[in-house]
């Protein structure tokens, strides 16, 4: 049981550590190589895509997307999607991929003159599935060494932690005033009940010896 117990909750830490991974903005330092447009077929990775933007027909089975072919600081490539995430999840309400499109082509730069880019983003890239992160926000940076300072991610982690705490501290408060006397007098029944039963099985364990004798 106790390794039942550590799989339990070794499984809930990584299934929340990958949302909140995954769904929590990222920043990466880029040179923006090229942009395009692409008709993509979903098939069984469609969970890591976005519903269709706003205004378009919903329910097809392949629809176009924005691409961003990027190269990060260490000279390995990096694709975004650019898509709407509309009022849906997770909710960062974008609607201007076009907008967000226009921006990354204007900042597209060449290996010998690279112009730095921060994409800030959600999701994952992964190669053996067709997923891509999606880009919500462009900016040009100084040079390749600035750092982002993740505030929003900062907000969010330090406001769950006192959620977290504070729904802790209620729960002891709640066990030790409501709980903890409930069990109390339960057990103390359960005692004296015992007690009472080994009383009994001992006056008639006497009983029957006055009929032996």
């Amino acid at each position: 049981m106790r390794y039942v117990k550590w799989g339990f909750w070794l499984t809930l830490v990584l299934v929340v550590f990958g949302f909140f991974h995954y769904t929590l903005p990222q920043h990466d330092i880029v040179r923006v190589a090229d942009t395009y447009e692409k008709r993509i077929d979903f098939g069984a990775n469609s969970i890591f895509w976005a519903a269709p933007d706003i205004g378009n027909a919903t329910g097809g089975a392949n629809r176009d997307v924005f691409f961003l072919q990027t190269i990060q600081t260490n000279g390995k490539p990096m694709v975004y999607r650019n898509e709407d995430t509309g009022f849906g999840w997770p909710p960062y309400f974008k609607l201007d991929t076009s907008n967000l499109q226009t921006e990354a082509t204007d900042l597209k730069s060449e290996k010998a003159a690279p112009q730095w880019v921060s994409v800030t983003h959600y999701g994952w890239r992964n190669e053996f599935l067709s997923i891509y992160p999606n880009a919500v926000g462009v900016k040009a940076v100084s040079g390749p060494d600035v750092r982002i300072i993740p505030w929003v991610n900062i907000v969010i982690l330090t406001a769950l932690l006192i959620l977290i705490f504070m729904i802790r501290r209620m729960w002891a408060q709640f066990r030790e005033r409501s709980i903890d006397p409930v069990i109390e007098d339960v057990s103390e029944a359960s005692d004296e009940a015992r007690d009472k039963a080994r009383g009994v099985f001992s006056r008639l364990v006497s009983w029957l010896g006055t009929w032996r004798k």
